[in-house]
């Protein structure tokens, strides 16, 4: 299998791009292909003295920046190591696509250079985030901000199928996020999507508040891009405010020290549950081929772990299933 990674894009790449991408080929078996400027990732390569055979590089000339307005960039910039590692895909010359770089860009490219999936209106970002008792997919968290009721039928559908053929939860549990469990509840859109996945054939289980994001009660909850973009934001934010929380209070006192000790191993369990560098990025689901987001500021770590869902994602053939999901509900 091949990962083409896009090693210009993230806040600190290439050298995280490229450490993470070592630390893949390493361990996963797959080849990797780096998309960016070769001279660059050639000086990053060459800090490892026993670098990977199975990590390659396919140049690109350009780069897109955090900051650059997606659609325009992707047209003026033909050779940005998004679009090149876009077209690698699109030519088959990879089984998958992982960037850390500009999501809006990414989003752009990959719905346009690709195109979407036989039945699909419009592409959902999906996160996997922990919760007490099991993963959440939370779809859409920023690819789609002013979804119509059909879009957010679609999101359940992929969801769904990803959740049962990659993630091999046998019945998902899918909620709708609302400001409350009535089905009466939220605007008119909300209750129009209520409806249309009642009659869906998945295991709908009604409106998800904010608070079931993390209970693990639901195995996917769909929610429109600027709603989950907040949710996602928000909880990252709160990650990081438990994080600084924790390591302020090893130096209080020397009592405080001493239950910081003790509690060492719950620390280290709670950090690790938090983190997102242990999911390591988010299927860009309805495109025709499998990209991975992963986050701007992502490690070394996260890199690796998503290319780990890359290699899933492409693996388990992920988008056969959801095609399948989006074509099974198409009125005959």
């Amino acid at each position: 299998m091949k990962i083409v990674l896009d090693a210009m894009g993230g806040d600190t790449a290439p050298d995280t791009t490229v450490a993470g991408a070592v630390r893949a080929a390493r361990e996963m078996p797959v080849d990797i292909i780096l998309a960016g400027d070769r001279p660059v990732v050639e000086r990053q390569l060459a800090r490892y003295s026993d670098r990977p055979g199975n990590v390659s590089i396919l140049h690109a000339s350009e780069t897109i920046g955090m900051d650059e307005p997606p659609v325009a960039s992707i047209r003026k910039k033909k050779d940005s190591s998004i679009n090149v590692g876009i077209a690698a895909l699109r030519n088959e010359q990879a089984d998958a696509f992982v960037s850390a770089g500009n999501t809006g860009a990414v989003v752009s490219a990959a719905t346009l250079n690709l195109g979407l999936l036989p039945g699909v209106e419009r592409p959902g970002i999906a996160i996997t985030l922990p919760g007490l008792k099991g993963e959440t997919m939370l779809i859409d968290v920023g690819a789609n901000i002013n979804p119509k009721p059909v879009h957010l039928l679609q999101y359940a559908l992929m969801g769904e199928a990803y959740a049962r053929f990659v993630l091999e939860q046998p019945n998902p549990r899918i909620g709708l996020l609302n400001v409350g469990e009535e089905e009466t509840k939220g605007p008119e859109f909300i209750k129009e999507t209520y409806g249309l996945l009642e009659r869906a054939g998945i295991n709908f289980a009604g409106n998800a508040e904010g608070r079931d994001i993390f209970s693990g009660e639901y195995d996917v909850i769909v929610c429109d891009g600027f709603v989950g973009n907040v949710a996602l934001k928000t909880a990252e934010s709160l990650a990081y405010a438990i994080k600084e929380v924790l390591k302020r209070s090893y130096g209080m006192s020397p009592i405080t020290r001493l239950g910081a000790w003790l509690s060492r191993s719950a620390f280290i369990a709670l950090r690790k549950e938090i983190d997102y560098a242990e999911q390591g990025g988010a299927p860009l689901l309805g495109v025709s081929g499998v990209c991975i987001i992963a986050h701007g500021a992502s490690s070394a770590k996260a890199i690796k772990n998503a290319i780990r869902v890359a290699y899933e994602s492409a693996r388990h053939d992920a988008n056969r299933h959801l095609a399948e999901a989006v074509r099974s509900y198409a009125p005959t």
